[in-house]
Parts: C-alpha cells; sequence; structure tokens
C-alpha cells in the first residue's frame, strides 16, 4: 500500500476513526488497533513476509527479557549475539546472498575458474532493513542498560511495525518511541492540523517534484550512450531532486501520519540541499540512519578519539558500511566511498563541526561564500548519485566519462524537453519555498501562519490543485527497495 495511493486515501480515516471515536480513552485497545493495522498495512505487499517481520519481533523481544533477567554478562552477551546474529542472517540472504555469489563467481573467473553460482528465486521483503535495524537498536540499548527490556508485547510490536515508519523509516530509537506507546494519548487539534500539512507537502514532494523528475532522469539514464555531456548533467540534477522529493516526501508523510495519532517520530530531513560541506549535509540527510550508524558503528570503533588515521579509518568504515546497507551492488559501495573522500578533508581538519546552524540564519539571501559553499557541495552530492542511480559501475562510470566530453559545453536536448522545462521551474518554486521554510521542522509549517486564513487555504488549496494536475505519473517509493 502506497501512500500516494487511493487504498492508502482509504486505510488512513478508517484507522483515524476508530482510534480516537471507537478506542479513544483505552490505550491497550488503541494500541491493538495500530499493531493490527500496521500488519495490515505490510500484508498489501505480500501477506506472506508478515510472518519474517512477526519471528523478528518475538525474536528481539524475548532477546530482550532474557538479557534483563540474565545475571551472568557471559549469557547476556550470547543473547545479544544470537540475535544480531539471526537478524543479520536474515538480512543477508534476503538482500545480499546473490550479490556476494555472483560477486565470488565473477572474481573466480578472473582466475580462469569458470563457476555457476547458485542464486536464490527470491524477493526482498520490503522494509526488511528498517525494520531489522529497529530490532538491532533496542537489543543493544537492553544489553547497554539505556532502556529495560519492555514487558508488552503488543506495545514492542507497535515500536517495531507502526506502519508510517515500517517500510522506509524513520528508523527509532525504542528510547524515544516506545514511552510515547506506553503513555495515554489525547486528541490535539492543532497537533492533528500540522500533521495534515506535513502529509500535504510531503505528498507534494513525491507526487509533485519526484514522480516527474523520475520520468526525465529515467529517460536521460537509459539512453546515456546517445546523448550529449550537458543532457547527461541534467538528469544527473533531475535523480538528485527525484530522491530526495521520494524519500524526504515519504519521511514527512509518515511523521505527519504519526501526529494524527499523537505519536512523534524522528525528524529524518532537514533541508540537506542547502548545506555548506559534506559533514553537514550528512547531519541533514536520513538523519535516522546517519545517528543510528553513528551510536552503534562509528563510537563503538573509537569515535573521534586518537589520531587521525583512527578517525579516517572509523569515517571510511561508516560510509562503506551505509553504501552496503542501501543495496547489493557496487554502485552503492562507490557511493559511500565517494562520501568519505569528500568529507575527510574536514574530518582530519576537525572542521565538521563548522556549520551547525541553518545557512544564512535571519537572512533572506546567503553571502557570496555561502552560495558558493552550497553551490560546491550541491555539485558533490549531485555527482555521488551517479553512482547510486546508474545500474551497474561500468554504466556510471560511462555516463560520467560523457560528461567530461566536449559535448558538455552544448545545449541539453533529448525528447519531451519543452515538459522537462516545466518541471525544472516547478522544481525552482520548490527550492524557493524550501528556503523561505528552511529554520522550520518543515517547509510550509510556518508559511502564511501570519496572514488571514484564506491566505493559507488558497495556499493549501493551490498545492492540492498541483498535486491532482501532475499526479499522472505515480512511481513507486525508491527507498522501498532498501
Amino acid at each position: 500500500m502506497l501512500f500516494n495511493s487511493i487504498h492508502f486515501v482509504i486505510f488512513l480515516p478508517i484507522v483515524f476513526v476508530l482510534y480516537w471515536f471507537a478506542l479513544n480513552k483505552n490505550l491497550k485497545l488503541q494500541n491493538i488497533l495500530l499493531l493490527a493495522a500496521s500488519y495490515f498495512f505490510y500484508s498489501c505487499w505480500d501477506w506472506r513476509f508478515m510472518f519474517l517481520l512477526l519471528f523478528t519481533t518475538l525474536l528481539d523481544y524475548f532477546t530482550g527479557l532474557k538479557m534483563q533477567s540474565s545475571e551472568n554478562q557471559n549469557r547476556k552477551k550470547l543473547w545479544l549475539w544470537i540475535s544480531i546474529g539471526i537478524n543479520l542472517g536474515f538480512l543477508g540472504v534476503f538482500k545480499y546472498y546473490n550479490f556476494f555469489a555472483e560477486s565470488f563467481a565473477e572474481s573466480l573467473s578472473y582466475l580462469g575458474w569458470n563457476v555457476s553460482p547458485s542464486i536464490l528465486n527470491i524477493v526482498l521483503p520490503v522494509g526488511i532493513s528498517f525494520y531489522t535495524f529497529h530490532g538491532l537498536s533496542y537489543v543493544i540499548d537492553v544489553y547497554k542498560n539505556k532502556i529495560k527490556a519492555e514487558e508488552n508485547f503488543i506495545d514492542y510490536a507497535v515500536f517495531v511495525s507502526f506502519f508510517p515508519l515500517l517500510v522506509a523509516g524513520p528508523i527509532e530509537r525504542a528510547t524515544h518511541l516506545i514511552p510515547q506507546i506506553k503513555k495515554q494519548r489525547t486528541f490535539n487539534y492543532e497537533n492533528a492540523v500540522d500533521g495534515m500539512r506535513q502529509i500535504l507537502w510531503g505528498l507534494f514532494k513525491k507526487i509533485v517534484i519526484a514522480d516527474n523528475c523520475a520520468v526525465f532522469a529515467n529517460q536521460i539514464f537509459s539512453n546515456s550512450d546517445d546523448l550529449s555531456g550537458s543532457t547527461l548533467v541534467l538528469g544527473a540534477v533531475f535523480f538528485t531532486f527525484q530522491i530526495y522529493g521520494d524519500f524526504s516526501g515519504y519521511s514527512d508523510i509518515a511523521i505527519g501520519t504519526g501526529r494524527l495519532f499523537g505519536i512523534s517520530l524522528l525528524r529524518n530531513f532537514a533541508f540537506p540541499y542547502f548545506s555548506r560541506d559534506i559533514a553537514e549535509f550528512w547531519r541533514r540527510w536520513h538523519i535516522s540512519l546517519s545517528s543510528w550508524f553513528k551510536d552503534y558503528l562509528y563510537i563503538p570503533l573509537g569515535g573521534s578519539r586518537g589520531g587521525n588515521l583512527m578517525r579516517a579509518r572509523n569515517t571510511f568504515v561508516i560510509f562503506l558500511v551505509s553504501g552496503f546497507w542501501h543495496g547489493a551492488n557496487w554502485t552503492f559501495i562507490v557511493w559511500g566511498l565517494l562520501h568519505a573522500i569528500f568529507i575527510m578533508p574536514s574530518i582530519i581538519l576537525k572542521t565538521n563541526r563548522n556549520h551547525i546552524d541553518v545557512v544564512a540564519k535571519g537572512k533572506n539571501f546567503p553571502t557570496l561564500k555561502e552560495g558558493f559553499q552550497v553551490i560546491l557541495t550541491f555539485s558533490l552530492i549531485a555527482f555521488s548519485w551517479i553512482f547510486f542511480r546508474a545500474d551497474n559501475i561500468t554504466h556510471a562510470l560511462s555516463y560520467i566519462s560523457k560528461i567530461f566530453s566536449q559535448t558538455l559545453f552544448t545545449l541539453p536536448r533529448f525528447e519531451n524537453m519543452k515538459d522537462a522545462f516545466v518541471v525544472i521551474f516547478i522544481v525552482s518554486i520548490f527550492m524557493l519555498i524550501e528556503w523561505k521554510g528552511r529554520g522550520q521542522e518543515y517547509a510550509i509549517a510556518k508559511i502564511g501562519i501570519k496572514r488571514p486564513s484564506y491566505f493559507r487555504y488558497t495556499f493549501y488549496f493551490a498545492i492540492l490543485f498541483v498535486l491532482f494536475w501532475f499526479g499522472g505519473n505515480q512511481q513507486q517509493f525508491i527507498y522501498f527497495q532498501f
């Protein structure tokens, strides 16, 4: 069930009405409803994968209880590694087995040994990378005594499978979400309105920006051998906005939906394309994943302690793992490696915390220096997305080599160019709105808040009109494949 589908438009109000009107003030029944709704939501992709979700939920639930009741540290550690091993084992089989098998066979072929690897014909369960990380963070936090093991299975199961975040995040923490699940919730009109507003903006990002950029990004990447360097640059830019609109749009819808049920989810994006360096970008892009890797991998490896060599090593490990987390393809690993290289100067020079506040805070325009920094950072990010989008390494290298040719200095030209200009204009308006609202939780959170109500509602209806006008190119969310 997609957020941008008629099925979700029917599903959400039904759950909302039952939650607040039929089961209001009965926390236990509300949580049971959320759990049932979440499993129904997940089953709409493939009902068989509900059993995998249920198994991993039971595994981590009982692991938490066993660790908490164990007085022997070695036994406690044994339970931790059983959970980690099984969780990563499932992830490895479903997501990475074929990749390793094919890569191993290819490596042997270079030595003259021709091997036919045994390939698994299985479908990747939607959201497995996300709910696996939910469970892992929980058992690790219980092991480290950061949180007590949850005894109520329903409450824990809702934490793992809450439907807004189940298939593409944000990646939640038990310390943040479980206390909210266990606490009595009361309906807050202002909070619900704010949630609807964020859902509206998320749908705009997905349907208007991402899906329409996808049309031209797909067209250009699929025909890259026949197009000019300048056109390929435009294709990379289209994908840059596609993936931002797609993923941050999903996060906005998820967070807004959570607010409708009185639950606050972790922020996942903070206007990353206005970053002044790569370090700032990673504080603003997929925040829940970045912080997960920082807390559960980077810091245990030693973090920023030690000399430059240790910091460099830890940074490369984090970005390589992050790339691998995104998919079983060498393109993702190279994408992660590129970001490690891009961020390395600020790590070594210890300037990675220079840009904490939003760019040009309290001002309408950035300084020339800030503008140059934002453009340079955006260019590096767009370049790295080429590897993320390419079918394979050969495709990515061919795409890049074609960019750096004489045709780079020609005018972009491809089929449906006139339609592309319309999308470029809309993306420009979108970025102006994002710039205006860059100091808020999301871009339109405060737009028109001090103006008469008719101004705000005219603005909202204008967004709805554009949604319906440009809503014909429905695409699946990119991060569902991860």
